[in-house]
């Protein structure tokens, strides 16, 4: 009978590492091609974008104001049109066409500035049609 090694059916520790990691790898990277050609969402709201967009341009350090609101009707998706409704209090201001009832809506809830100092909250819509 043979006596045993203690080298036999072993593997260094680092060959061990590595082949640990390159299959964590190709199974990383697998999953992530496959993730990349599921299909999306058929519906995508193209109001949520722009209004997204719109809170941006209109904020200034998270407050809104509505003198950038002339401004913000070049944020739509291309090919679309675009109507922008800030409301803060009584008041309201709008920009752009007046939209048809088929169209997009989204809304934001913003801080708005109302004088020097003074910030009140407010209602960002955004109308988006084609």
């Amino acid at each position: 009978m043979r006596r045993s090694s203690g080298r036999e059916a072993q593997t260094e520790p680092l060959a061990a590492v590595v082949a640990v990691v390159v299959v964590a790898l190709a199974l990383a990277l697998y999953v992530g091609a496959f993730e990349s050609n599921l299909p999306g969402p058929v519906d995508r709201s193209h109001a949520e974008t722009a209004a997204d967009r719109i809170e941006r341009a209109l904020t200034v350090g998270g407050v809104a104001r509505s003198d950038r609101l002339a401004a913000v009707l070049d944020r739509g998706p291309d090919g679309y049109r675009v109507n922008a409704t800030l409301t803060v209090g009584d008041r309201t201001e709008r920009v752009g066409p007046p939209a048809p009832e088929t169209a997009d809506t989204a809304s934001r809830r913003v801080s708005v500035r109302t004088g020097p100092g003074r910030v009140a909250p407010g209602r960002v819509e955004v109308h988006v049609w084609t």
